[in-house]
C-alpha cells in the first residue's frame, strides 16, 4: 500500500505541472456524427455514405499480457435518411466491416471477455443492418432508438473504453438518452448486443453505460474544469435459453470519476490548450466466476496540450486487480494471451501522439502513435505457481486513418402544408 501511496503522490505533482490534451482523432475522425438535428432539413431524403479506412499496427513486447497484431481494413456504412419534422430523423442502411485478406468472419461479439464459439460464419466480409429513429424533444434532449451514437462518442476515459472499437466493432443498437443543457452533458444507453430464441445455444448479452461530465465553469472563463462520472456494465444470462451448455450468469461493472482542467492560451497565430486530469477507475465481478478477481481499481493521471491540429499525451496508470470491460488490455491486470495468467499490481507510463485534420465537408484523416512502457511487480500463472516473472517492456502502436462521411441530398419534399 506504501507504494500505492507513493505513486498516488507522483500523480498529484504531475496534476500541478501539467496539462492532457482531448483527442483529435477523437474529434475528426471517429466521431464525425452528431445527434443534433437540423429544423432546415426538414422532408429532405439523404444518402450518406460513412467510411473509415485504417491501418494500424500493435506491436506489444508484453507478451504474457497481450499478442501484437495488425488490423489493415476499413468499415462501410451507406444509409438513406429522411426528416419528417423538424425534430425527428429516421436512418436506415448497413455497416460493412472487411479486413484485407480475410475471406471469414465469425458472427460474434469481439469485445467480450468470455471466450465465444460463433455458430455461423459469413464470407467475404462482416455486415449487419443499420437503423435509427433520432428524436430531439427539446434542443438539449435526444432519445434515440436503434443504432446508437456511440464507440468514442460516448467520451468515456482510456481505462473504461478502448479507442481501438472505432476500427472493429459493431455499431451499438439499443436505446440512448442524450442530455446537454450548459452546465453538464449526460448519456445513458443500453447497447443489446445478442438476442436469444427459446433453446439457442448461446446467451443474451448487453451492455448499459452512463457517461456524464459536469461543466462548472463559466463559459468565457480560460480555465474549463470538467468533473467526469462514468460507468459502463455488461450482463450475460438469459431466462428462455434452456438449451445453453453455459446458463449461468456473468456481470461486470467499470466505473471511472476524476477532475480536469482545460486552459486555452492567448495565441495570436496557432491555438493551444493545455489540460489535466485524474481519474480513478474502478472493477467488480457483480455475478459469475469467470474472472479471476471480483473487484479492483486504478488510478490514471494526464497532461498533455494540443497545438493547432496536433495533440501530445503523457499519462501515468497504476492498479491493483483491475480488469476493463471495453478497454484495453493493456490497462488489465489479467492476460488475454496466456491462460490463468494475471499480474500484481501493475504500472505504466504511457505516451500519445497524434495529427488530425479536416480536408473538407466530410472527409478528415490521421494519424496516431502510442508507446506504454509497462512494468508489473510479478507474473503469476495459477495453473503452474513455480513460473513467475517481473520486467519492464515497452508496447507501441501505430495507426494512419481516413475518414469520409459525404451526405447528398436527393429530393427535398414539399407536403400540402408547405405548398
Amino acid at each position: 500500500m506504501s507504494n500505492l501511496l507513493r505513486h498516488l503522490l507522483a500523480i498529484c505533482i504531475l496534476m500541478t505541472c501539467g496539462p492532457r490534451a482531448y483527442g483529435q482523432l477523437e474529434r475528426y475522425v471517429y466521431s464525425a456524427d452528431s445527434a443534433q438535428i437540423d429544423p432546415e432539413q426538414k422532408y429532405e431524403l439523404r444518402f450518406t455514405i460513412d467510411a473509415l479506412t485504417f491501418f494500424r499496427d500493435n506491436e506489444y513486447n508484453s507478451k504474457e499480457l497481450v499478442k501484437g497484431y495488425t488490423l489493415p481494413g476499413m468499415w462501410l456504412a451507406p444509409t438513406l435518411s429522411y426528416q419528417p419534422l423538424r425534430n425527428l430523423k429516421v436512418e436506415a442502411g448497413a455497416f460493412m466491416l472487411h479486413y484485407w485478406g480475410a475471406n471469414r468472419y465469425p458472427n460474434a461479439n469481439y469485445s467480450s471477455l468470455e471466450s465465444i464459439e460463433a455458430q455461423r460464419t459469413s464470407k467475404a466480409f462482416h455486415c449487419v443492418p443499420v437503423f435509427r429513429a433520432n428524436l430531439q424533444l427539446t434542443p438539449q434532449v435526444n432519445i434515440v432508438l436503434g443504432t446508437l451514437y456511440g464507440k468514442s462518442a460516448h467520451g468515456l476515459s482510456a481505462p473504461l473504453y478502448n479507442d481501438e472499437l472505432n476500427l472493429t466493432s459493431d455499431p451499438e443498437t439499443g436505446v440512448q438518452v442524450l442530455w446537454h443543457p450548459e452546465w453538464m452533458s449526460l448519456d445513458a444507453w443500453i447497447d443489446w448486443q445478442d438476442f436469444i430464441f427459446r433453446n439457442d445455444q448461446g446467451q443474451e448479452r448487453f451492455a448499459f453505460g452512463l457517461s456524464t461530465r459536469f461543466l462548472p465553469s463559466r463559459r468565457k472563463a480560460r480555465a474549463q474544469w470538467h468533473l467526469p462520472l462514468q460507468l459502463v456494465m455488461k450482463h450475460t444470462g438469459g431466462e428462455i435459453n434452456t438449451g445453453a451448455s453455459d446458463r449461468s450468469i456473468k456481470t461486470w461493472l467499470n466505473a471511472a470519476t476524476g477532475a480536469g482542467v482545460d486552459v486555452a492560451l492567448r495565441t495570436r497565430r496557432v491555438p493551444v490548450t493545455l489540460s489535466a486530469d485524474l481519474t480513478a477507475a474502478y472493477f467488480s465481478q457483480q455475478s459469475g466466476s469467470v474472472l479471476p478477481f471480483d473487484k479492483g481499481y486504478g488510478l490514471l493521471a494526464q497532461v498533455g496540450a494540443r497545438i493547432w491540429h496536433f495533440g501530445l499525451n503523457a499519462a501515468w496508470w497504476q492498479s491493483h486487480d483491475f480488469i476493463p470491460v471495453y478497454g484495453s488490455t493493456l490497462f488489465s491486470s489479467m492476460s488475454t494471451s496466456a491462460a490463468a495468467t494475471t499480474l500484481t499490481d501493475p504500472h505504466a507510463f504511457l505516451f500519445h501522439a497524434e495529427y488530425a485534420q479536416p480536408l473538407a465537408r466530410g472527409f478528415s484523416w490521421g494519424v496516431g502513435l502510442d508507446y506504454m512502457l509497462h512494468g508489473e511487480e510479478s507474473i503469476i500463472n495459477s495453473e503452474d505457481p513455480s513460473w513467475r516473472s517481473g520486467q519492464t517492456k515497452g508496447n507501441f502502436s501505430a495507426g494512419i486513418y481516413l475518414r469520409l462521411s459525404p451526405s447528398f441530398l436527393i429530393k427535398k419534399f414539399r407536403t400540402a402544408q408547405t405548398r
